[in-house]
């Protein structure tokens, strides 16, 4: 054993893991089961060393206190930020080619296009929207789009405004697409450029809290993808209704290739398009 390393478990206990899971849940809608018990585990090790705590018992009153901002910090260590640019890229295509089009065939002149990216992570995928709009909606500069992206992971919020990326990242950005938006930033690294950068507003919400939400405005397209697997059956559908609050009428909400709204809520309708399947908010009916 290496000199100073604990030798103690975090976690002593089902009872105390239950407990540790419970309190993530009321606050996140994370849910964590017995079989990912070594993940947790682990995280709450790292944050016990890093507080300071001599025990289980001691760091949890520490987080339920939020001493020093702990519950954030044990948040940012949870969440799970693998991505890169034009993941999924179908939805991209079907944004371009047909949601988009139908959103503003509906809009008034001079009201803004308002797409979210929700959990965002580290910024890959609100940056990739701005580009595949920018490379393949001929309509682009013709509207006001704004994007906006969300996480409860500062940590990651910080990297998404940084905007600096690696290879794996870029691996499917062709390399006109690299040079046109993006400037070398050091070994095998690459910033986005800072016209691209300013144009999306990060900003750090918890998809479960409705008042938080309810900050951000309505918006015509929401990209939440491979966020509810995460979620238990009744945190699912509170995040749908969220989600249905902060959408237009006639908008549409993109979820992850494995997750389906149908098995979730019943307040979206499922739409059909060539180049993916997404969910729609009902238009609000006339009263002719």
């Amino acid at each position: 054993m290496i000199a100073g390393e604990r030798s103690f478990r975090s976690v002593t206990s089902s009872e105390e893991f239950q407990t540790l899971c419970e309190f993530i849940y009321r606050r996140t809608g994370m849910s964590f089961s017995e079989g990912r018990r070594y993940y947790v585990e682990r995280r709450i090790d790292e944050r016990i060393r890093a507080t300071g705590a001599n025990s289980f018992r001691a760091y949890f009153t520490l987080l339920r206190a939020n001493t020093d901002g702990e519950l954030e910090q044990l948040i940012n260590s949870l969440t799970v930020n693998e991505t890169y640019f034009y993941r999924e890229e179908h939805q991209f295509r079907c944004l371009s080619s047909d949601l988009l089009p139908d959103i503003v065939s509906r809009k008034p002149a001079g009201q803004p296009v308002r797409i979210w990216s929700a959990p965002c992570s580290t910024g890959e995928e609100p940056y990739s929207i701005a580009i595949w709009l920018l490379e393949n909606w001929p309509d682009v500069d013709a509207y006001d789009i704004e994007i906006v992206a969300s996480d409860i992971d500062t940590q990651a919020l910080s990297r998404a405004r940084s905007g600096c990326y690696g290879a794996r990242s870029l691996a499917r950005l062709s390399s006109e697409i690299i040079e046109r938006y993006f400037e070398p930033a050091g070994p095998a690294e690459y910033r986005i450029n800072e016209e691209l950068r300013s144009s999306i507003y990060f900003s750090s919400i918890n998809l479960m809290d409705p008042a938080a939400t309810r900050t951000q405005g309505r918006f015509d397209v929401i990209f939440c993808r491979n966020m509810l697997i995460y979620f238990d059956d009744a945190s699912r559908r509170v995040a749908a209704e969220n989600f249905y609050d902060c959408l237009e009428p006639g908008g549409y909400i993109c979820l992850g290739h494995t997750e389906a709204m149908s098995r979730i809520s019943p307040l979206f309708q499922v739409r059909r398009f060539h180049d993916a399947i997404v969910y729609q908010k009902p238009e609000e009916k006339s009263d002719a």
